[in-house]
């Protein structure tokens, strides 16, 4: 209810009008959204590979798979082809025969019909479980909501074959079935609820008609199999030698179909006969050639896969699977693709990024898993239901609040994928990975987003932002910015990439200029800061060298401003420190026709809070900060102790002992 009521009718596109929730139904989504991610990440390969063809007659030949299978090197590859093609023939080293067996299907569950139902019928699984559930009722099959694969020692299966045995798509093979004795099924999982999905009672096409008859049709097939033998077919291997390097050629033949009958999509597919030969035998070689390919990205998830996952990681029941991908179809999170391949729609993707934004646990299937645990500790009387509800519901509760209190990593997200004024947002500082222009979202909580590399930047909030004189950070090439809460107020400027990425090791994220610690740059905190604040206790007052020819410095920790030097030239902060309180010195050039200094002179050097000739030049005041957000809101005034010692880059911090910090308080104000 929260993010539905929070993201309605704030962005026009979203194409929902429920954004849900659930323990089962985003971890469902999660997966589909993983296999986009690992999709749009591929990076391709090429390889090589290569293919030799024998004649073992004159009007046939033989294709052979390299025992390499492929390398990644084309001057590799190609001193293989070469090597190769100097033998003219090919020799036999081994010729093995096996004989293999494919087992038939265990009796069928309901995650296994719906998977099938998917992948072979094109039915989706809130679709199938309809139709099983109007068979179910019509006495054509058995429950359709099961987790079992093995039949009881009484059930009757020669009863319900025998009622299979005049429709004419099986009637032979299920009456060679009852005459020559039929095989046990194969020993599955008893879950202890209900028996496998089972044919009931005999049906035609004309009764059921379209999808009912498809269904049921599957369901009296897989049954039939589960009581045939198994397929039988022989396997011959023959390994050869051209030059050094091997090859293989491998081919099938079907001694007993067994259930394959029934189930023709299971029969061994018909391959090129192999020649009879011996170890020694040498054959032409007709063709070596190097072929060239790429690795391909995984596809989208079907149906049938997701639904694997969930039974994999405990996601929903046989009941409730179908329900938690319907779910995500009708809201707008996936679309099926042809194949009932699920792809994920932006509404999707930005839920799934969001919620691993904020916590990756309310996407991950780790969480419902930890539940079903303790639930079945439950049914086995090992865990207190009481005490386990109360557990769960605690973990929820503050899940819930810390999600709504960091709402705002995901409406990041959400605004730039939805909001018409991501679309209208104007370029304005350069991205330091692609060099584009990033676009600034004005609309609260302001940010910079790339939409090349597909990254956004947090920015200060409260205040504006505009490009700083096209200047780079020294560390990521990204082009800075400048925040300013107004003419009355503080401004710094800030790297957009060190801003959320702190690059010190004692800089937090939400930092900007004015507090980083970098030695050398210009716009550091080592090279403009003065002094420690004159109010609060770990705040440095730092020269806003864009302020002229109003100049300032300001707390980069509270709101007190120090207002200094009007209509000054320039100002520049000295690496040399004041030896009474060992602030940096400023260096300051004034005007000839305004300048406020002894004797007519213009440039003067000394310490903002000893030298008597700056005293009344400088005025502290305090920020008028409108916006909580910012960082150091409200300026600590309790702070009248000693500084930290050394500040970062070299110069230090003035000691502001008692006697001298109550004169320049009383000065100041």
């Amino acid at each position: 209810r929260f993010q539905t009521k929070y993201f309605q009718g704030k962005y026009g596109n979203l194409d929902s009008s429920l954004i849900s929730f659930g323990p089962c139904q985003t971890p469902t989504l999660g997966f589909c959204v993983e296999r986009h991610d690992k999709i749009q990440s591929f990076k391709p390969e090429t390889y090589w590979v290569l293919q030799a063809k024998v004649n073992p007659e004159k009007e046939s030949s033989l294709t052979l798979d390299w025992d390499r299978v492929r390398v990644f090197d084309r001057e590799v590859a190609q001193m293989f082809l070469n090597i190769t093609k100097m033998s003219k023939e090919a020799r036999v080293e081994s010729v093995s025969k096996k004989e293999k067996v494919k087992q038939r299907p265990l009796a069928l569950n309901t995650v296994e019909m719906l998977r099938v139902a998917s992948a072979a019928l094109g039915m989706g699984p809130q679709h199938a479980m309809q139709i099983a559930e109007r068979l179910y009722t019509q006495g054509y099959i058995s429950y359709p909501r099961t987790e079992t694969t093995h039949y009881p020692e009484n059930f009757d299966l020669k009863g319900c074959l025998r009622q299979q045995a005049n429709n004419p798509y099986w009637a032979e093979t299920v009456n060679a079935l009852l005459s020559e004795g039929i095989n046990r099924p194969r020993k599955g999982h008893d879950a202890g609820d209900h028996p496998p999905i089972t044919p009931m009672r005999a049906a035609t096409e004309a009764e059921l008609g379209g999808d009912g008859w498809r269904l049921y049709e599957y369901i009296t097939r897989h049954f039939i199999a589960t009581v045939s033998a198994d397929c039988k077919y022989l396997q011959t291997t023959i390994s050869f030698s051209i030059g050094p390097e091997r090859f293989t050629c491998v081919g099938k033949v079907v001694t007993s179909p067994g259930f394959t009958e029934i189930m023709p999509w299971h029969s061994i597919p018909l391959e090129e006969s192999l020649p009879c030969c011996e170890k020694g035998d040498l054959f032409p070689v007709g063709e070596i050639k190097l072929l060239e390919k790429q690795t391909s990205p995984p596809d989208y998830l079907t149906e049938a896969e997701l639904i694997t996952l969930m039974e994999k990681h405990g996601i929903g029941t046989d009941a409730s699977i179908p329900v938690h991908i319907n779910n995500i179809c009708q809201r707008n999170y996936v679309t099926v693709e042809s194949g009932r391949r699920l792809k994920p729609t932006n509404l999707g993707i930005v839920l799934v990024h969001g919620y691993y934004k904020i916590d990756a646990e309310l996407v991950l299937p780790t969480i419902r898993s930890a539940v079903e645990k303790q639930l079945n500790l439950i049914a086995l009387g090992k865990a207190n239901y009481h005490q386990v509800l109360e557990h769960t519901l605690d973990i929820f509760k503050r899940k819930f609040h810390y999600f709504v209190d960091s709402i705002a990593g995901m409406d990041e997200l959400m605004e730039v994928s939805f909001s018409p004024l991501a679309a209208t947002g104007k370029p304005l500082s350069r991205c330091g990975k692609c060099h584009r222009f990033m676009k600034y979202i004005q609309a609260k909580p302001s940010r910079l987003h790339c939409s090349h590399c597909d990254d956004t930047y947090s920015l200060p909030q409260n205040g504006t932002i505009k490009l700083y004189k096209e200047l780079r950070c020294p560390l990521d090439d990204f082009e800075l910015v400048l925040w300013s809460s107004g003419s009355r107020g503080k401004s710094y400027p800030l790297c957009p990439y060190c801003y959320n990425h702190p690059p010190f090791r004692d800089m937090k994220k939400g930092m900007g200029c004015n507090e980083c610690t970098h030695p050398t740059c210009q716009h550091s905190l080592s090279m403009l800061g003065i002094g420690q604040c004159v109010e609060c206790e770990n705040g440095v007052l730092v020269l806003d060298s864009t302020s002229g020819p109003k100049w300032k410095m300001a707390c980069n920790k509270c709101n007190v401003i120090v207002h200094f030097f009007e209509n000054a030239h320039k100002v520049r902060v000295s690496p040399e420190t004041c030896d009474l309180c060992e602030a940096a010195l400023v260096d300051v050039d004034f005007n000839k026709a305004k300048s406020p200094l002894p004797g007519d002179e213009t440039q003067h050097s000394g310490c903002v809070f000893c030298d008597p000739v700056f005293q009344d030049l400088v005025e502290l005041k305090h920020a008028s900060m409108r916006h909580p957000m910012h960082r150091g809101g409200q300026g600590k005034r309790q702070g009248r102790g000693r500084g930290k010692g050394r500040r970062p880059g070299g110069r230090v911090n003035p000691k502001k002992p008692k006697d001298k910090m109550a004169a320049l308080a009383a000065y100041f104000v």
